[in-house]
């Protein structure tokens, strides 16, 4: 049975930083109360700004009370960063030529996924002649000055700030499209090591850059999606052997460097749970509930080595029933307080089916409900 230290009481009667807080929570030690942060959807900012939020998702995270600080924006391993260029446009979408080579189609009045078009790194050799090179040239290009500013600004509110990167997987769907580097993972998987390697040596260069000029995060978290509403992309043996090792070295450059590590990932991965606490995740987020993710069913397993970020289900707040969204806030606060290990979120982004004033009910259900 899980027993309080003698000091605990002093948590009661005084209220952590957000910094020393969101620490306690990957740690897994005594908090005055669950640390919170959530996303959202720019469909569902905009609603929300017609119905009273000010501040876009600025203000959304200060109503919510987030205790999260990015100290630089998503770092991606583009190949041709200066190259983002239209290539067809009408009245209602318009069709990009990206940095990865990739080209894709987009609403212009509402957000959803882009339609893929099509993918200029289509084989090995245009890997090898041309992308390689073009990544592997490349010097440090990360926001080091703007990283400074917002550290500076995230500790003067005593926020837990952390930088944030993207792994190889999500950057192989980037490149090559998913059908080209499913098949590759079957008929090539030297070339998908190659990229996993290689575009990991890039993050990893610019994120030293970072610590090399004197910026100090309290954490790393990296974004890739890895899996489907069933399963992992790959089988767990090809995660093990050929994704795997990118990832332990992103985790353990984290820690290296006194960082925590998240790890960003909808889908599916029960499947991959052993892999990544093996390769010592400090944290799993968002826990998508239509993945078959529950926190009800992790922590017991896996509690005392991970904490869990996220896995309250926007299904259950699209109805805007305030009863429905207090029994799954409840469920879910409650099960992952039990290791100390739980930080608010939702299962993926806030979907603008969602009124401000529902979500304004949430909040509240969350702070009482995520007291210690």
């Amino acid at each position: 049975m899980y027993q309080r230290p003698l000091n605990f009481l002093n948590l009661m009667t005084s209220r952590l930083t957000s910094k020393e807080r969101v620490t306690r929570a990957m740690e897994r030690r005594d908090q005055d109360r669950v640390p919170r942060h959530d996303s959202f959807w720019q469909d569902t900012i905009n609603r929300w700004e017609k119905e009273g939020l000010e501040g876009s998702h600025a203000g959304a995270h200060a109503r919510l009370g987030s205790d999260f600080g990015m100290i630089c924006g998503i770092y991606w391993p583009h190949p041709f960063p200066d190259q983002k260029r239209v290539i067809a446009e009408d009245d209602e979408t318009i069709s990009i030529l990206d940095q990865w080579g990739a080209s894709t189609k987009s609403f212009k009045d509402h957000q959803t996924t882009p339609e893929h078009l099509g993918w200029e790194c289509d084989s090995a050799e245009t890997w090898h002649e041309r992308f390689r090179p073009a990544i592997v040239n490349q010097e440090v290009r990360i926001d080091i000055d703007g990283a400074r500013k917002l550290q500076e600004q995230g500790s003067r509110e005593a926020k837990w700030c952390h930088i944030t990167g993207i792994e190889p997987f999500e950057i192989l769907r980037k490149l090559l499209g998913d059908v080209s580097s499913l098949m590759a993972m079957a008929e090539d998987p030297e070339w998908i090591a190659d990229i996993c390697e290689v575009t990991t040596d890039n993050s990893l260069m610019n994120l030293q850059a970072l610590v090399d000029a004197g910026i100090k995060p309290d954490g790393l978290w990296v974004y890739g999606d890895m899996a489907y509403n069933h399963a992992t992309m790959c089988s767990p043996d090809f995660y093990q052997r050929i994704v795997w090792p990118s990832h332990k070295r992103l985790c353990d450059w984290a820690h290296q460097n006194n960082m925590k590590f998240i790890y960003h990932t909808d889908g599916d991965v029960n499947g991959v749970m052993d892999l990544y606490r093996k390769a010592g995740f400090d944290c799993l987020q968002p826990l998508e509930c239509k993945a078959n993710m529950d926190i009800r069913n992790l922590v017991p397993d896996y509690g005392d080595d991970m904490s869990f970020f996220g896995n309250v289900d926007v299904m259950a707040m699209i109805g805007n029933d305030l009863e429905e969204i207090e029994a799954e806030v409840v469920a879910k606060i409650t099960a992952g307080k039990e290791k100390r290990g739980y930080i608010y979120h939702s299962d993926h982004s806030v979907p603008p089916q969602v009124s401000w004033k529902t979500y304004c009910a949430l909040i509240e259900m969350v702070k009482e409900h995520g007291e210690y």
